[in-house]
Formats: C-alpha cells, structure tokens, sequence
C-alpha cells in the first residue's frame, strides 16, 4: 500500500517540475566524455598569454588604437589587427616539416551567426559548416564573416608551434566584420579542433573540425558531424499536464485506499 501512494507522489513530482531537464545522448559513452576533455586540452590555454584576455567584453573595443600597445606578451605570435578584428600566426608560405611541396590550395567561406543554429536544437550560435577536409601539405584560406552584432573567433589548436606560436591559428572578427586568415596544415593525418574561445560560445554552437587527409577521428559535438556531449530535452506542456493529473489522481486513490486499511485494522 505504501509503494502504490510512492509511486503516485513520485509521478505527481515529475508532472509539476517546470524546469527542463538535462540528459546525456545514448551515443555519449564515457570513452565520449573523454574525448570532450581531450577536445578542451588541446587549447592549452594555460600557455596561451592572451588567455587573460576577457574576450567577452571586447565587442566594443577599437582595435585602431591599439598600435601603441606592447604585444610582446603574446609570445612571438604574428599579428594583425583593425578596428573589424584580428588574424594571429597566418602562414602563407612557410611549409611544415617533412612536407616538400604545397600539394594543393583551398578556400573556405564561413559564416558566423546565430540563424545557422537554427538546424540544431539547443544551440544558440553557430557556423554556416562545421566540417572541412584537405590534404596534407594543403594551404587552407579561411574568409570568415561574422553576421552577428557580437564578436566572434576562429580558432583552430594544435599545429606546430615551431611554425604557429602556442599551436594556434586565430582569426577574431567584430559584429557585422569580415576577416582572412591563411595557414598550411602539416603533413599528419590528424583531425584539428576548431572553436570560437569567447565564454560559452563554443558550448553553444560554435564548433568545428578541420581533417587533413585520412584525419584521426571526429570530435565530439560537431553540429551534423557527431553526436551532443549533453542534450537538453524539453518536456512538451501536454506531457506535463498529463503527467500531473495522472500523478494527481494516483495520489488520491493511494490515500483513499490507505485510509480504508488503516480504520478496517
């Protein structure tokens, strides 16, 4: 009898809860869930100087007055910055270890902003492609345009940084700014992190992959490449109606039924 006015009271609980509720995907193993923190230690931002950088409350900063500034705390990093945004370590010309010759050229056109979300539920920004695969030995040109009025990065982590100081390549575009950037990947099949570092965009969105060649795996919560590391599922209102009043009703009964045992003793 006890169990059966438990189970009412739970079922009530459940019905009445407003909040969403938060579950992993069943494709995220743990073996995911590792992968999601080897996705975070390949920033390394430990060793990233500009990592004290609130980036954040950047948006309305002027990038033209800042040639005055000493940017030797950016550890060698090869910079070039306006007013619409800045683009660190490209590489036009200088070719990697162990690859003799540049294989091929490409050119990607990326867009960044919140209507390409849209096809993703629970995001909140997002890239017009999330995915980009080249060849080893390739240099890769990255326009990326920026459609949102908040500020928005391309980071992608992991280079050599014999050739890219701190591993990285960065491009950072201003709201409604466009900026270009060009790197040559190494000669590594590998699959390269791609990522806008401002708080919580990655995490709602803004992330990518760049596989070179046969690449190394994909990464964790790439939109329409892999599987969410989290999932956010939202009970519909008429589920939670439903819930309530059956939860509701099962409660009545376990106290009608429990009060005619306890005056039949």
């Amino acid at each position: 009898m006890n169990r059966f006015l438990a189970a009412g009271l739970l079922l009530f609980a459940v019905g009445v809860a407003a909040e969403p509720v938060t579950s992993g995907s069943t494709a995220d193993t743990a073996a995911t869930q590792a992968e999601e923190k080897g996705d975070r230690s390949q920033m390394d931002h430990a060793q990233m100087d500009h990592a004290q950088m609130d980036h954040s409350q950047m948006q309305g900063m002027d990038h033209s007055q800042m040639h005055g500034m000493d940017h030797s705390g950016h550890g060698g990093h090869d910079m070039e910055f306006d007013a619409g945004g800045m683009v660190m370590n490209t590489n036009r010309d200088r070719l990697p270890p162990a690859c003799p010759e540049i294989r091929r050229d490409y050119e990607f056109t990326v867009r960044a902003g919140t209507r390409y979300a849209a096809p993703f539920s629970g995001n909140t920004f997002g890239m017009s492609q999330h995915a980009f695969e080249v060849e080893p030995c390739s240099r890769v040109t990255f326009t990326f345009i920026n459609e949102d009025a908040v500020r928005h990065q391309f980071m992608i982590h992991k280079l050599p940084r014999d050739m890219y100081p701190q591993g990285m390549f960065h491009i950072e575009a201003a709201g409604g700014a466009t900026k270009v950037g060009t790197l040559i990947v190494p000669r590594a099949n590998r699959t390269y992190l791609i990522h806008c570092d401002i708080a919580q965009h990655m995490e709602q969105g803004m992330k990518g992959q760049l596989r070179a060649g046969r690449g190394d795996g994909d990464l964790s919560s790439i939109p329409g490449i892999s599987a969410r590391f989290r999932v956010d599922n939202y009970r519909k209102p008429a589920q939670a109606v439903l819930a309530a009043a059956v939860g509701f009703a099962l409660t009545l009964a376990g106290l009608w039924l429990w009060r005619r045992w306890r005056y039949a003793r």
